[in-house]
């Protein structure tokens, strides 16, 4: 068990960020995140400013739009952690963000993306594209989640240089509850990712300056113990809230993620489409142009066509566990125009009306047609005009 602080950046936007740390040595049940107590008086120094805080977490707000700060994290005298953050902009016509999915399972192609994702980080760190956060599609951790213990070599240790410069901002996948593990493991996924909706918040909306938007949706049946029907229902109240928050005056871009995917090839899942139906309506009519899901454990890149919406629908959940099995017979019918078997994350940088997409692998790696045919990247993505 690590005997390692572990200091992360769980929120970050235009002019505030949220810095959380804690000790993830199995001595506390709940020892990071929003509900934890026990770490001991710390003090923050972040820029030219110091706050002191009891809590395990402090939100440090005011702070000046596109600018980098040094942060260091003070515990009886000695740093903890420490890192650089660059705040959003209030406007921009460009954005980077990394997506993974599937990852939590402490292996060494796990650690070896960590590192790749990383150091793509670093080499676009100093330039006008600086990666602004990692959008994950979900299944956190396997085997295990429920205390904080569970996520030490599986999140806090691979991710450490990363996490302390941008968030990881999650949705729930199966294994982040009790539709495949513990009914303990969803409080513990809820306090450690501070969700921008609030405490214990399973589903939100953020946006990045007047650029673009995402909406974070929860497509499992995870429930707390005792529980299992499904957030997503069209009755629900994730589905009544989606409407709503989809009214609203929209950004010039908007991203949905989830974890299940609408389409698939397989090999191991059907399609959610049948039971999200209500969903893809009305991602359709208001305007989505990207979405953004896991579960299946390689990547997917769908057609983009009548049945699909004129949406992209991307498969990203081969950030740790791994599918070999070929889906090349079952994609022309599952409207699937590419795809690769391999362990990856991807590089997505919006540049006005483009979105470009490059997977990134340990090594290099071809993404396939149906016919067996490299793929040109990055893959493009027009954005959908209202």
């Amino acid at each position: 068990m690590s005997q390692t602080p572990r200091v992360y950046l769980a929120t970050l936007d235009q002019s505030s960020c949220t810095l959380a740390w804690g000790m993830a040595d199995g001595k506390k049940f709940n020892s990071i995140g929003r509900q934890a107590t026990g770490f001991g008086e710390v003090t923050i120094r972040f820029g030219n400013g110091a706050f002191t805080t009891s809590q395990q977490w402090y939100k440090v707000e005011g702070l000046a739009p596109d600018t980098i700060y040094q942060y260091q994290v003070i515990r009886a005298g000695k740093p903890i952690g420490s890192g650089t953050v660059r705040t959003w902009p209030a406007k921009s016509q460009s954005l980077t963000y990394f997506v993974i999915g599937d990852w939590g399972n402490a292996s060494s192609a796990q650690y070896a993306l960590a590192g790749r994702m990383e150091q793509e980080r670093k080499l676009l760190e100093a330039t006008d594209s600086p990666v602004r956060f990692v959008l994950s599609t979900g299944d956190t951790i396997y085997a295990g989640g429920g205390a904080d213990r569970d996520w030490d070599n599986k999140f806090f240790m691979p991710y450490a240089s990363t996490l302390s410069s941008i968030p990881f901002y999650s949705v729930l996948g199966n294994h982040d509850g009790n539709e495949s593990e513990s009914s303990w493991d969803l409080p513990a996924f809820l306090d450690n990712f501070f969700s921008p909706a609030g405490p214990m918040s399973r589903y939100y909306h953020f946006r990045f300056a007047d650029l673009a938007e995402f909406f974070a949706l929860d497509s499992t049946t995870n429930q707390h113990p005792g529980r299992t029907y499904p957030a997503y229902l069209q009755d629900g109240d994730q589905s009544r809230w989606l409407a709503e928050e989809l009214k609203q005056q929209p950004s010039p871009w908007r991203i949905a993620v989830l974890h299940h995917p609408f389409f698939t090839a397989g090999p191991n899942h059907p399609p959610m489409l049948p039971k999200l139906g209500h969903w893809f309506q009305m991602f359709r009519n208001q305007g989505i142009s990207a979405i953004f899901s896991g579960h299946e454990h390689n990547l997917q890149i769908s057609q983009r066509d009548a049945n699909t919406g004129d949406m992209q629908f991307i498969v990203s959940g081969a950030g740790g566990e791994l599918r070999r099995s070929s889906i090349l017979s079952n994609m022309k019918a599952s409207h699937i125009a590419a795809w690769a078997p391999r362990v990856h994350f991807l590089l997505v940088q919006i540049e006005g009306d483009t979105m470009s997409i490059t997977p990134k692998g340990i090594v290099p790696f071809n993404v396939l047609d149906a016919a067996g045919r490299p793929v040109p990247t990055p893959i493009l993505v027009p954005r959908r005009q209202r």
